[in-house]
C-alpha cells in the first residue's frame, strides 16, 4: 500500500469519479485505475462499484477512505515537521472561524508566537463544521471557533472566551430613533449587512438569522465583518457586530444598538485539538495559553484585521 495508491483512492472518494480524481491529481485515468486495482488485490475488497447514480462504496471502502485521509495527513505532517526541524523552526497550523479570525485572532496569535523565537503560526479560515475532519486528517494542528455539536472522543475541546453579538444601525437609519425593541416582522423587512460568518450553518451569526427567519434576499454579504459594520454607519441597513469591537462606535454615536427578539445573542469560542498524545506540542501549548488572562486581554484589545486585509476561506497569515 503506497502513498500514491492512497492518494488516488482518496481523490476518487472525495470527487466521486476516477475521471475527476485523475484530473485533480494531474495523471491519467488509467493510472488512477491501476492504483485502485492494486489496493483491491492487496486488501481483498472491491472498495466500490459503479452504479447509475455514481459510486457505491463497500463498508471496507468507506473504512479505507477514512484511514487514507488520516495516513496521508500524517505523512504530510511528518514531512513538514522534519523540514521545520532541519531549519530550526516549528510551525503551528491553526484553523479558525471567520468571526474569530477577524476580531480576536491577530492579538492572540501575535502574543503567542512572540513567546518563542522558533515558532511560526499559520492561520487559515474554514467553515467550523469542517474542524473535526481537518484535525483528523492532520491538515491543521488546532481549530478555534464555536463548539462543535459533537466532540469526538479522540479530541480535546477547551472553552476560553464568551462574547456577545448585537444588532446595530447607523445614526441616520429609521430604526435608530426607536426607544423600544424592534419586532420580528420589522426586523425581517430590513436589509441585513453581514460578514462572511453568515455563510454556513455553524456559529452565532447564522443562528441569529435562522431564529429571526431573515429572508435570503434581505441579506448582503461583505468580504469582512468590519466592512459590513462600516456600511451600516451610512444608515443603509442592520449589521450584526461583536460588542467589544464596536464599543467605541456606540460611545461616539456612529452606531446605535437595536433591541429585539433573540438580541443580543451570546456565543463562545473554543479551541479544538487532538488528544494529548496526538496533538503537536505547540498545539498543546496554545491550549494551555489561550485560557490565561494575558491571552484574553490580547484578544479583546488586539488591533483586528482590516477589511482590505481580510480574505475568507483562503486567508493565511504567518507570525514569527
Amino acid at each position: 500500500m503506497t502513498p500514491a495508491q492512497l492518494r488516488a483512492f482518496s481523490a476518487t472518494v472525495r470527487l466521486g469519479s476516477v475521471k475527476a480524481a485523475a484530473a485533480d491529481l494531474a495523471v491519467t485515468e488509467a493510472a488512477v485505475s491501476l492504483h485502485i486495482a492494486h489496493l483491491r488485490r492487496e486488501l481483498g475488497d472491491k472498495l466500490f462499484t459503479r452504479t447509475g447514480s455514481g459510486l457505491a462504496f463497500t463498508p471496507g471502502g468507506l473504512r479505507l477512505a477514512s484511514r487514507a485521509a488520516q495516513m496521508l495527513g500524517l505523512q504530510d505532517q511528518t514531512v513538514l515537521e522534519v523540514q521545520q526541524a532541519g531549519a530550526g523552526r516549528r510551525l503551528l497550523r491553526v484553523a479558525t472561524s471567520s468571526l474569530f479570525a477577524e476580531y480576536a485572532a491577530p492579538g492572540l496569535i501575535e502574543i503567542f508566537a512572540g513567546r518563542a523565537d522558533d515558532l511560526d503560526v499559520e492561520l487559515s479560515v474554514h467553515d467550523p463544521q469542517r474542524f473535526p475532519l481537518l484535525l483528523l486528517e492532520r491538515a491543521v494542528d488546532a481549530a478555534i471557533g464555536p463548539r462543535p455539536a459533537t466532540v469526538d472522543a479522540s479530541m480535546s475541546c477547551t472553552h476560553f472566551l464568551n462574547y456577545q453579538v448585537i444588532a446595530v444601525v447607523g445614526a441616520t437609519h429609521p430604526l435608530a430613533a426607536r426607544t423600544g425593541p424592534a419586532g420580528v416582522a420589522e426586523l425581517r423587512e430590513q436589509t441585513w449587512l453581514l460578514g462572511p460568518s453568515a455563510v454556513g450553518r455553524a456559529g452565532i451569526v447564522p443562528s441569529v438569522l435562522r431564529r429571526l427567519q431573515i429572508p435570503e434576499d434581505r441579506q448582503r454579504i461583505f468580504q469582512s465583518h468590519t466592512a459590513a459594520v462600516d456600511e451600516a454607519k451610512h444608515g443603509t441597513g442592520v449589521a450584526l457586530a461583536v460588542t467589544f469591537a464596536v464599543s467605541k462606535d456606540l460611545a461616539d454615536g456612529d452606531l446605535r444598538q437595536l433591541g429585539g427578539p433573540q438580541l443580543p445573542a451570546r456565543g463562545s469560542w473554543n479551541l479544538l485539538t487532538l488528544g494529548d498524545r496526538e496533538a503537536p506540542p505547540a498545539a498543546a501549548e496554545l491550549r494551555r495559553f489561550v485560557t490565561t488572562p494575558r491571552a484574553t486581554q490580547a484578544m479583546l484589545r488586539g488591533a483586528g484585521v482590516t477589511a482590505g486585509r481580510f480574505r475568507p476561506a483562503i486567508h493565511v497569515t504567518l507570525w514569527s
